[in-house]
Protein backbone atom coordinates (compact mmCIF):
# COMPACT_ATOMS: atom_id res chain seq x y z
CA UNK A 1 0.00 0.00 0.00
CA UNK A 2 1.17 3.34 -1.06
CA UNK A 3 2.97 4.87 1.83
CA UNK A 4 2.82 2.07 4.43
CA UNK A 5 5.70 -0.19 4.68
CA UNK A 6 5.81 -2.77 7.30
CA UNK A 7 8.94 -4.20 8.50
CA UNK A 8 8.58 -8.01 6.79
CA UNK A 9 8.51 -5.75 3.53
CA UNK A 10 11.78 -3.87 4.25
CA UNK A 11 13.61 -6.78 5.06
CA UNK A 12 12.37 -9.60 3.09
CA UNK A 13 11.14 -9.57 -1.05
CA UNK A 14 12.27 -7.50 -3.95
CA UNK A 15 12.92 -3.65 -3.55
CA UNK A 16 12.52 -1.86 -6.26
CA UNK A 17 8.69 -1.44 -6.36
CA UNK A 18 9.12 -1.13 -1.95
CA UNK A 19 10.98 1.93 -2.36
CA UNK A 20 8.94 3.82 -4.71
CA UNK A 21 5.97 2.94 -3.11
CA UNK A 22 7.40 4.52 0.66
CA UNK A 23 9.11 7.35 -1.36
CA UNK A 24 6.37 8.91 -3.23
CA UNK A 25 4.42 10.36 -0.06
CA UNK A 26 7.95 11.46 1.48
CA UNK A 27 8.33 13.22 -2.17
CA UNK A 28 4.62 14.79 -2.20
CA UNK A 29 4.94 15.97 1.39
CA UNK A 30 8.54 17.64 0.78
CA UNK A 31 7.05 19.31 -2.31
CA UNK A 32 3.80 20.31 -0.86
CA UNK A 33 5.65 21.77 1.87
CA UNK A 34 8.10 24.07 -0.57
CA UNK A 35 4.95 24.48 -2.60
CA UNK A 36 3.28 26.16 0.64
CA UNK A 37 6.59 28.03 1.46
CA UNK A 38 6.76 29.21 -2.27
CA UNK A 39 2.97 30.33 -1.65
CA UNK A 40 4.53 33.12 1.41
CA UNK A 41 6.82 34.30 -1.69
CA UNK A 42 4.25 34.72 -4.19
CA UNK A 43 2.00 36.21 -2.12
CA UNK A 44 4.30 38.86 -0.37
CA UNK A 45 6.41 39.19 -4.02
CA UNK A 46 2.73 39.99 -5.60
CA UNK A 47 0.27 41.74 -3.34
CA UNK A 48 3.37 43.37 -1.29
CA UNK A 49 6.53 44.27 -2.63
CA UNK A 50 10.09 43.68 -3.93
CA UNK A 51 11.77 44.19 -1.12
CA UNK A 52 8.91 42.41 1.14
CA UNK A 53 10.34 39.47 -1.45
CA UNK A 54 13.81 40.03 -1.03
CA UNK A 55 13.43 40.45 2.94
CA UNK A 56 11.53 36.63 2.98
CA UNK A 57 14.37 35.30 1.12
CA UNK A 58 17.27 36.62 3.01
CA UNK A 59 16.48 35.11 5.93
CA UNK A 60 15.87 31.68 4.83
CA UNK A 61 20.41 30.93 5.42
CA UNK A 62 20.51 31.99 8.47
CA UNK A 63 16.83 30.52 9.51
CA UNK A 64 18.24 27.07 8.19
CA UNK A 65 21.54 27.86 10.25
CA UNK A 66 19.84 28.58 13.62
CA UNK A 67 16.81 25.18 13.15
CA UNK A 68 19.22 22.71 11.66
CA UNK A 69 21.31 21.46 14.37
CA UNK A 70 17.99 20.28 16.16
CA UNK A 71 16.52 19.34 12.83
CA UNK A 72 19.73 17.05 12.62
CA UNK A 73 19.05 15.48 16.12
CA UNK A 74 15.62 14.25 14.08
CA UNK A 75 17.88 12.06 11.71
CA UNK A 76 19.15 10.21 14.89
CA UNK A 77 15.55 9.31 15.64
CA UNK A 78 15.11 7.79 12.56
CA UNK A 79 17.97 5.73 12.60
CA UNK A 80 17.15 4.53 16.43
CA UNK A 81 13.53 3.95 15.69
CA UNK A 82 14.63 1.88 12.17
CA UNK A 83 17.15 0.11 14.06
CA UNK A 84 14.82 -0.97 16.90
CA UNK A 85 11.73 -1.91 14.54
CA UNK A 86 13.72 -3.68 12.89
CA UNK A 87 15.34 -5.75 15.68
CA UNK A 88 11.59 -6.29 16.66
CA UNK A 89 12.36 -4.65 20.43
CA UNK A 90 9.37 -2.41 21.29
CA UNK A 91 10.69 -1.60 24.46
CA UNK A 92 13.74 0.20 23.14
CA UNK A 93 11.16 1.73 19.95
CA UNK A 94 8.72 2.79 23.41
CA UNK A 95 11.92 4.11 25.16
CA UNK A 96 12.99 5.87 22.07
CA UNK A 97 9.51 7.59 20.85
CA UNK A 98 9.36 9.44 24.26
CA UNK A 99 12.81 10.28 24.19
CA UNK A 100 12.68 11.72 21.33
CA UNK A 101 9.51 14.16 21.57
CA UNK A 102 11.57 15.33 24.81
CA UNK A 103 14.11 16.00 22.85
CA UNK A 104 11.73 17.97 20.86
CA UNK A 105 10.49 20.26 22.94
CA UNK A 106 13.16 20.92 24.75
CA UNK A 107 15.42 21.83 21.22
CA UNK A 108 12.75 23.96 20.28
CA UNK A 109 12.44 26.50 23.52
CA UNK A 110 16.03 26.66 22.78
CA UNK A 111 15.83 27.55 19.08
CA UNK A 112 13.13 29.54 19.84
CA UNK A 113 15.12 32.17 22.34
CA UNK A 114 18.27 32.43 19.81
CA UNK A 115 16.78 33.36 17.18
CA UNK A 116 13.64 34.96 18.48
CA UNK A 117 16.51 37.32 20.36
CA UNK A 118 19.12 37.03 17.87
CA UNK A 119 17.76 38.10 14.65
CA UNK A 120 19.22 41.61 13.96
CA UNK A 121 22.44 40.84 15.26
CA UNK A 122 22.70 38.00 13.21
CA UNK A 123 21.48 39.23 9.96
CA UNK A 124 23.43 42.46 10.20
CA UNK A 125 26.50 40.15 10.32
CA UNK A 126 25.04 38.84 7.39
CA UNK A 127 25.22 41.92 5.74
CA UNK A 128 21.57 42.55 4.93
CA UNK A 129 20.86 45.74 3.52
CA UNK A 130 19.69 48.61 5.57
CA UNK A 131 16.34 48.94 2.76
CA UNK A 132 15.37 45.36 3.78
CA UNK A 133 16.35 44.67 7.40
CA UNK A 134 13.59 45.44 9.28
CA UNK A 135 11.15 43.90 6.86
CA UNK A 136 13.48 40.40 7.35
CA UNK A 137 13.98 40.80 11.90
CA UNK A 138 10.18 41.17 11.83
CA UNK A 139 9.66 38.15 9.90
CA UNK A 140 12.03 36.13 11.63
CA UNK A 141 10.54 37.35 14.73
CA UNK A 142 7.16 35.77 14.38
CA UNK A 143 8.89 32.99 12.80
CA UNK A 144 10.90 31.56 15.07
CA UNK A 145 7.61 31.83 18.11
CA UNK A 146 6.57 29.13 15.73
CA UNK A 147 9.66 26.97 16.06
CA UNK A 148 8.43 24.54 18.79
CA UNK A 149 5.86 23.24 16.85
CA UNK A 150 8.02 23.03 13.82
CA UNK A 151 10.49 20.78 15.83
CA UNK A 152 7.93 18.95 17.40
CA UNK A 153 6.10 17.69 14.33
CA UNK A 154 9.53 17.30 12.89
CA UNK A 155 10.82 14.23 15.65
CA UNK A 156 7.18 12.86 15.64
CA UNK A 157 7.18 12.62 11.43
CA UNK A 158 10.60 11.02 11.30
CA UNK A 159 9.11 8.09 13.93
CA UNK A 160 6.40 7.46 11.73
CA UNK A 161 8.25 7.69 8.53
CA UNK A 162 10.82 5.38 10.23
CA UNK A 163 8.71 2.75 11.60
CA UNK A 164 7.19 2.48 7.84
CA UNK A 165 4.66 5.24 7.93
CA UNK A 166 4.81 7.73 5.22
CA UNK A 167 1.00 8.31 4.45
CA UNK A 168 0.50 10.11 7.36
CA UNK A 169 2.67 12.78 7.45
CA UNK A 170 1.65 13.39 4.20
CA UNK A 171 -1.95 13.92 4.94
CA UNK A 172 -1.68 15.85 7.90
CA UNK A 173 1.01 18.47 6.21
CA UNK A 174 -1.01 18.71 3.08
CA UNK A 175 -4.00 20.08 5.51
CA UNK A 176 -1.81 22.79 7.18
CA UNK A 177 -0.41 23.57 4.17
CA UNK A 178 -3.85 24.52 2.81
CA UNK A 179 -4.60 26.02 5.78
CA UNK A 180 -1.44 27.82 5.69
CA UNK A 181 -1.96 29.05 2.03
CA UNK A 182 -5.66 30.26 3.04
CA UNK A 183 -4.35 32.33 5.81
CA UNK A 184 -1.68 33.99 3.53
CA UNK A 185 -4.51 35.29 1.10
CA UNK A 186 -5.85 36.63 4.41
CA UNK A 187 -3.84 38.05 6.24
CA UNK A 188 -1.35 39.72 2.97
CA UNK A 189 -4.20 40.85 0.36
CA UNK A 190 -7.43 40.70 2.56
CA UNK A 191 -6.12 42.61 5.73
CA UNK A 192 -3.10 44.26 3.73
CA UNK A 193 -0.06 42.71 5.98
CA UNK A 194 3.74 42.09 4.64
CA UNK A 195 6.19 39.79 5.93
CA UNK A 196 4.39 39.97 9.92
CA UNK A 197 0.93 38.00 7.45
CA UNK A 198 3.40 35.15 6.22
CA UNK A 199 5.36 34.56 8.91
CA UNK A 200 2.32 34.30 10.91
CA UNK A 201 0.43 31.87 8.82
CA UNK A 202 3.20 29.91 9.06
CA UNK A 203 3.45 29.61 12.82
CA UNK A 204 -0.24 28.95 13.02
CA UNK A 205 -0.03 26.11 10.20
CA UNK A 206 3.33 24.37 11.93
CA UNK A 207 1.06 24.47 15.71
CA UNK A 208 -1.65 22.76 13.75
CA UNK A 209 0.63 20.48 12.07
CA UNK A 210 2.16 19.62 15.27
CA UNK A 211 -0.93 19.02 17.00
CA UNK A 212 -2.65 16.99 14.48
CA UNK A 213 0.83 14.67 14.65
CA UNK A 214 0.68 14.20 18.03
CA UNK A 215 -2.89 13.39 18.24
CA UNK A 216 -1.98 10.45 15.94
CA UNK A 217 0.90 9.13 18.21
CA UNK A 218 -1.22 9.52 21.16
CA UNK A 219 -4.25 7.16 19.23
CA UNK A 220 -2.39 5.00 17.08
CA UNK A 221 -2.61 1.26 18.29
CA UNK A 222 0.86 0.37 16.50
CA UNK A 223 4.23 0.04 19.34
CA UNK A 224 5.17 3.58 18.48
CA UNK A 225 2.33 4.94 21.07
CA UNK A 226 3.24 8.04 22.60
CA UNK A 227 1.96 8.29 26.71
CA UNK A 228 2.99 11.44 28.17
CA UNK A 229 2.93 9.79 31.93
CA UNK A 230 6.49 8.32 29.78
CA UNK A 231 7.73 11.40 28.53
CA UNK A 232 11.37 11.60 29.24
CA UNK A 233 14.60 11.50 28.52
CA UNK A 234 15.88 7.75 28.77
CA UNK A 235 20.00 7.60 28.61
CA UNK A 236 20.87 4.82 26.20
CA UNK A 237 17.91 6.01 23.94
CA UNK A 238 19.08 9.56 24.05
CA UNK A 239 22.86 8.67 23.50
CA UNK A 240 22.10 7.09 20.32
CA UNK A 241 20.24 9.55 19.02
CA UNK A 242 23.06 12.32 19.91
CA UNK A 243 25.50 10.08 18.15
CA UNK A 244 23.85 9.77 14.92
CA UNK A 245 22.10 13.68 15.32
CA UNK A 246 24.55 15.91 16.53
CA UNK A 247 27.00 14.59 13.46
CA UNK A 248 24.05 14.98 11.34
CA UNK A 249 23.38 18.62 12.98
CA UNK A 250 26.70 19.88 12.79
CA UNK A 251 26.57 18.95 9.34
CA UNK A 252 23.24 20.70 8.20
CA UNK A 253 24.88 23.49 10.54
CA UNK A 254 28.17 24.01 8.64
CA UNK A 255 25.69 23.27 5.49
CA UNK A 256 24.13 26.89 6.42
CA UNK A 257 27.14 28.78 7.39
CA UNK A 258 28.53 28.32 3.95
CA UNK A 259 25.09 29.40 2.45
CA UNK A 260 25.03 32.14 4.74
CA UNK A 261 28.48 33.23 3.66
CA UNK A 262 27.30 32.73 0.11
CA UNK A 263 24.28 34.78 0.82
CA UNK A 264 26.29 37.65 2.39
CA UNK A 265 27.97 37.45 -1.29
CA UNK A 266 24.49 37.67 -3.27
CA UNK A 267 23.53 40.63 -1.04
CA UNK A 268 26.24 42.46 -2.35
CA UNK A 269 24.81 42.28 -6.03
CA UNK A 270 21.94 44.12 -4.45
CA UNK A 271 18.13 43.75 -3.94
CA UNK A 272 17.28 42.94 -7.27
CA UNK A 273 19.61 40.31 -7.35
CA UNK A 274 18.64 39.19 -4.15
CA UNK A 275 14.85 38.34 -5.52
CA UNK A 276 16.03 36.90 -8.51
CA UNK A 277 17.98 34.36 -5.86
CA UNK A 278 15.45 34.04 -4.21
CA UNK A 279 12.77 33.45 -6.37
CA UNK A 280 15.71 30.85 -8.33
CA UNK A 281 16.28 29.02 -5.25
CA UNK A 282 13.18 28.34 -4.33
CA UNK A 283 12.24 26.97 -7.68
CA UNK A 284 15.32 24.47 -7.60
CA UNK A 285 14.16 23.60 -4.17
CA UNK A 286 11.33 21.58 -5.55
CA UNK A 287 13.77 19.54 -7.24
CA UNK A 288 16.07 19.04 -4.19
CA UNK A 289 13.10 17.61 -2.14
CA UNK A 290 11.87 15.43 -4.55
CA UNK A 291 15.55 13.89 -4.46
CA UNK A 292 16.11 14.24 -1.06
CA UNK A 293 12.62 11.64 -0.31
CA UNK A 294 15.33 9.32 -1.40
CA UNK A 295 17.90 9.99 1.64
CA UNK A 296 15.15 9.31 4.10
CA UNK A 297 14.52 6.20 2.22
CA UNK A 298 18.02 4.89 2.03
CA UNK A 299 18.31 5.87 5.78
CA UNK A 300 15.03 3.83 6.73
CA UNK A 301 15.27 0.75 4.79
CA UNK A 302 19.05 -0.02 5.77
CA UNK A 303 18.81 0.77 9.24
CA UNK A 304 15.96 -1.70 8.99
CA UNK A 305 18.24 -4.01 7.43
CA UNK A 306 21.16 -3.24 9.86
CA UNK A 307 18.55 -4.06 12.86
CA UNK A 308 16.77 -7.29 11.39
CA UNK A 309 20.58 -8.20 10.43
CA UNK A 310 20.36 -8.36 6.62
CA UNK A 311 23.53 -6.40 5.34
CA UNK A 312 23.18 -8.22 2.44
CA UNK A 313 20.48 -5.92 0.81
CA UNK A 314 22.07 -2.53 2.32
CA UNK A 315 23.77 -2.46 -1.42
CA UNK A 316 21.02 -2.66 -3.11
CA UNK A 317 18.87 -0.24 -1.22
CA UNK A 318 21.69 2.16 -2.06
CA UNK A 319 21.92 1.18 -5.72
CA UNK A 320 18.23 1.55 -6.36
CA UNK A 321 18.23 4.90 -4.66
CA UNK A 322 20.78 6.34 -6.29
CA UNK A 323 19.41 5.02 -10.22
CA UNK A 324 15.78 6.56 -8.97
CA UNK A 325 17.67 9.86 -7.49
CA UNK A 326 19.41 10.29 -10.46
CA UNK A 327 16.17 10.26 -12.60
CA UNK A 328 13.94 12.10 -10.23
CA UNK A 329 16.86 14.97 -9.69
CA UNK A 330 17.98 15.06 -13.78
CA UNK A 331 14.65 14.74 -15.10
CA UNK A 332 13.24 17.71 -12.74
CA UNK A 333 16.51 19.97 -12.64
CA UNK A 334 16.59 19.89 -16.64
CA UNK A 335 12.81 20.55 -16.72
CA UNK A 336 12.85 23.61 -14.03
CA UNK A 337 15.72 25.33 -16.41
CA UNK A 338 13.81 24.56 -19.88
CA UNK A 339 10.98 26.63 -17.97
CA UNK A 340 13.07 29.08 -15.55
CA UNK A 341 11.71 32.91 -17.47
CA UNK A 342 7.87 31.79 -17.11
CA UNK A 343 8.82 30.39 -13.39
CA UNK A 344 10.36 33.09 -12.66
CA UNK A 345 8.38 35.31 -13.47
CA UNK A 346 5.27 33.66 -11.47
CA UNK A 347 7.27 35.10 -8.23
CA UNK A 348 8.85 38.21 -10.14
CA UNK A 349 5.70 39.70 -12.18
CA UNK A 350 6.96 43.27 -12.49
CA UNK A 351 11.09 42.75 -11.95
CA UNK A 352 12.52 42.01 -15.25
CA UNK A 353 15.95 42.40 -14.09
CA UNK A 354 15.35 40.29 -11.09
CA UNK A 355 14.12 37.32 -13.57
CA UNK A 356 17.24 37.99 -14.93
CA UNK A 357 19.59 37.37 -12.30
CA UNK A 358 17.91 34.29 -11.38
CA UNK A 359 18.05 32.93 -14.82
CA UNK A 360 22.16 32.99 -14.20
CA UNK A 361 21.45 30.87 -10.95
CA UNK A 362 19.41 27.91 -12.41
CA UNK A 363 21.70 27.54 -15.69
CA UNK A 364 24.07 26.84 -13.22
CA UNK A 365 22.49 24.85 -10.39
CA UNK A 366 19.55 23.39 -11.87
CA UNK A 367 21.46 21.64 -14.62
CA UNK A 368 24.08 19.88 -11.89
CA UNK A 369 21.33 19.61 -8.91
CA UNK A 370 21.20 15.29 -9.48
CA UNK A 371 24.88 15.16 -8.31
CA UNK A 372 23.72 17.02 -4.80
CA UNK A 373 20.43 14.06 -4.78
CA UNK A 374 23.35 11.35 -5.54
CA UNK A 375 25.48 12.71 -2.54
CA UNK A 376 22.31 12.89 0.23
CA UNK A 377 21.40 9.06 -1.01
CA UNK A 378 24.82 8.41 0.07
CA UNK A 379 24.57 9.83 3.49
CA UNK A 380 21.67 8.31 4.35
CA UNK A 381 22.62 4.95 3.75
CA UNK A 382 26.00 5.62 5.22
CA UNK A 383 23.68 6.85 8.56
CA UNK A 384 21.04 4.07 8.45
CA UNK A 385 24.27 1.66 8.83
CA UNK A 386 25.17 4.08 12.02
CA UNK A 387 28.03 5.83 10.69
CA UNK A 388 27.45 9.59 11.47
CA UNK A 389 30.70 11.21 12.36
CA UNK A 390 32.83 10.29 9.42
CA UNK A 391 30.18 11.25 6.65
CA UNK A 392 29.68 14.46 8.50
CA UNK A 393 33.49 15.06 8.28
CA UNK A 394 33.54 14.00 4.66
CA UNK A 395 31.01 17.24 4.02
CA UNK A 396 32.40 19.94 5.99
CA UNK A 397 35.50 19.14 4.20
CA UNK A 398 34.98 18.69 0.69
CA UNK A 399 31.09 20.78 0.83
CA UNK A 400 31.22 23.43 3.23
CA UNK A 401 35.13 23.72 3.56
CA UNK A 402 35.48 23.79 -0.16
CA UNK A 403 32.89 26.22 -0.69
CA UNK A 404 33.86 29.33 1.97
CA UNK A 405 37.45 29.07 0.24
CA UNK A 406 36.45 29.29 -2.85
CA UNK A 407 34.70 32.51 -1.80
CA UNK A 408 37.81 34.00 -0.53
CA UNK A 409 40.07 32.96 -3.32
CA UNK A 410 38.60 32.16 -6.26
CA UNK A 411 35.12 34.63 -6.35
CA UNK A 412 37.11 37.30 -4.46
CA UNK A 413 39.36 37.55 -7.19
CA UNK A 414 36.00 36.90 -10.74
CA UNK A 415 33.47 38.78 -8.61
CA UNK A 416 31.24 36.97 -11.16
CA UNK A 417 27.65 35.71 -10.37
CA UNK A 418 28.84 32.19 -12.54
CA UNK A 419 32.00 31.96 -10.10
CA UNK A 420 29.87 31.83 -7.17
CA UNK A 421 27.49 29.45 -8.15
CA UNK A 422 29.67 27.29 -9.84
CA UNK A 423 31.09 26.27 -6.33
CA UNK A 424 27.74 24.43 -5.40
CA UNK A 425 27.84 21.16 -8.31
CA UNK A 426 32.03 21.65 -7.80
CA UNK A 427 31.50 20.38 -4.07
CA UNK A 428 28.73 18.42 -4.23
CA UNK A 429 31.16 16.11 -6.70
CA UNK A 430 34.16 16.04 -4.48
CA UNK A 431 31.99 14.93 -1.52
CA UNK A 432 30.29 12.10 -3.51
CA UNK A 433 33.45 10.66 -4.48
CA UNK A 434 34.63 10.74 -0.91
CA UNK A 435 31.90 9.32 0.49
CA UNK A 436 31.84 6.37 -2.41
CA UNK A 437 35.50 5.20 -0.76
CA UNK A 438 34.15 5.68 2.44
CA UNK A 439 31.01 3.56 2.33
CA UNK A 440 33.15 0.68 0.78
CA UNK A 441 35.36 0.35 4.10
CA UNK A 442 32.39 1.47 6.12
CA UNK A 443 30.07 -1.15 4.51
CA UNK A 444 32.90 -4.25 5.19
CA UNK A 445 33.27 -3.16 8.54
CA UNK A 446 29.15 -3.59 9.26
CA UNK A 447 29.27 -6.59 7.32
CA UNK A 448 32.17 -8.19 10.05
CA UNK A 449 30.26 -6.51 13.00
CA UNK A 450 26.99 -8.05 12.07
CA UNK A 451 28.92 -11.42 11.31
CA UNK A 452 30.37 -11.23 14.93
CA UNK A 453 27.15 -10.31 16.78
CA UNK A 454 26.26 -7.28 18.59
Amino acid sequence: MLGTITREQMTEGPLLKKLLLYTLPIMATGLLQLLFNAADLIVVGRYSSSLSLAAVGSTGALINLIVTLFIGLSAGTSVAVAQRVGAGDDEGLTRTVHTSIATALAGGLIVFFIGFFGSRTFLSWMGTPDTVIDLAVLYMKIYFIGIPANLLYNFAGAVLRASGDTKWPLIILTAAGVLNVGLNLLFVIGLGMSVDGVALATVISQAASALAVMILLCTTRRNIRFRFSRLRFHGPELAEILRIGIPAGIQGAMFSISNVIIQKSVNSFGDDFMSGNSAAGNIEGFVYVAMNAFHQTSLTFTGQNVGARKPERINRVLLLCEGYVFVFGFGLGMLAYLLREPLLGIYLPDAPQSVQDGMQRMRVIATTYFTCGAMDVMNGSLRGMGSSFFPMLITVVTVCGMRIVWIYTVFAQVGTPFSLYVSYPISWILCLATQVVYYIFAKRSLDRHLAGGF
